[in-house]
């Protein structure tokens, strides 16, 4: 995110890092780095660099009503289950650090939890194309041994229930419920207003695509494999931000991993056994582009203060539902 949350102060977060991981916190500096945490880098008394995530559990919940605790569980077992990959060997899993109490993050607040990383020193990449060269190829060989992980890593984790977070808020604005929260609220209904089709074609897709999932299939997934999730550094690639891991079909991760000419789809095949299914890949493409949707009608449905992350979302929003001919 490009700013950080006005309800949490620096203070309130040293403090929590202080009883979290009995760090000594010296200094604080916001990153604007990714969309939907929020980050920090960090040093301590003993002048070690560390990284902490922020995320606020109410943009993780399923639906405003939703408790919060139900959303923390799910970051938990997530972020628990990335500890446990790390465990187990994989090496590449930049895992959060246990607190005192060993769980993989502290809760900040009712609103806010924070996870403590290593800091990686190394190449870090934008979202967007692989590009040519060995990137995507290094990502799928971390795809698949993640895949193949052992079953005791995954015992944590949670089974892909194919839910869409601020579904029904994107629905409530087809229908033109939206309140006048902020600058982009109105703009979004009259956006929705004029090309809904769109929009509910691809809700009609995704639930049509979903029925197909067959549970037997599911390996433990990264979630979000992209190039902005992944770093470089002397000791090899990593794969970072590990709070959407979920046990789902393996064409999650593999779904924009492939340039297109299934050269990927079939080094997966070789590699494990698995044939992807394109019904599949399609459904993750689509929930991708649903799932954006649906964060930015929960985002201008509530109250907001046109910020650079709205305009951001918005720009997200308006290619998303008027995409370009």
């Amino acid at each position: 995110m490009n700013t950080p949350p006005p309800e949490l102060t620096e203070e309130r977060l040293a403090s929590a890092l202080t009883a979290g991981w009995g760090l000594a916190v010296t200094s604080l500096t916001y990153r604007p780095v990714g969309f939907g945490s929020h980050h920090w880098e960090l040093v301590d008394g003993g002048g070690t660099r560390w990284f902490a995530t922020v995320d606020d559990l109410r943009a993780k919940r399923y639906t405003a009503e939703e408790p919060l605790d139900r959303a923390y569980e799910r970051l938990r077992a997530a972020l628990g289950t990335a500890v446990a990959l790390r465990a187990h060997g994989l090496d590449f899993v930049v895992a959060p650090e246990p607190t005192v109490d060993g769980a993989p993050l502290s809760r900040v607040d009712s609103w806010f939890t924070v996870a403590l990383h290593r800091f990686v020193d190394g190449e870090s990449f934008p979202w967007g194309d692989f590009g040519a060269g060995e990137h995507r190829w290094r990502v799928l060989e971390m795809v698949v041994a993640l895949h193949g992980a052992p079953p005791a890593a995954g015992v944590d984790a949670a089974a892909d229930d194919l839910v869409v977070p601020g579904r029904s808020d994107l629905e409530a604005a087809l229908a033109g419920d939206v309140p006048d929260a902020g600058p982009f609220a109105l703009r979004m209904r009259d956006l929705l207003a004029a090309r809904p089709q769109r929009v509910r074609e691809l809700i009609a897709r995704y639930d049509a695509l979903a029925a197909g999932v067959d549970p037997a299939r599911a390996v433990l997934t990264h979630g979000e494999p992209h190039p902005g999730n992944t770093m470089r550094e002397a000791g090899g690639w990593r794969l970072i931000d590990w709070d959407t891991v979920l046990r789902a079909a393996p064409e999650r991760d593999l779904w924009s991993l492939d340039p297109g000419d299934g050269s990927v789809l079939a080094a997966y095949a070789a590699a494990t056994g698995v044939t992807p299914r394109t019904d599949m890949l399609e459904l993750f493409r689509v929930r991708w582009e649903v799932a954006d949707l649906a964060s930015a009608a929960s985002r201008f449905r509530a109250p907001h203060a046109g910020d650079e992350d709205d305009e951001a979302t918005w720009g997200i929003l308006a290619e998303l539902a008027v995409p370009a001919p």
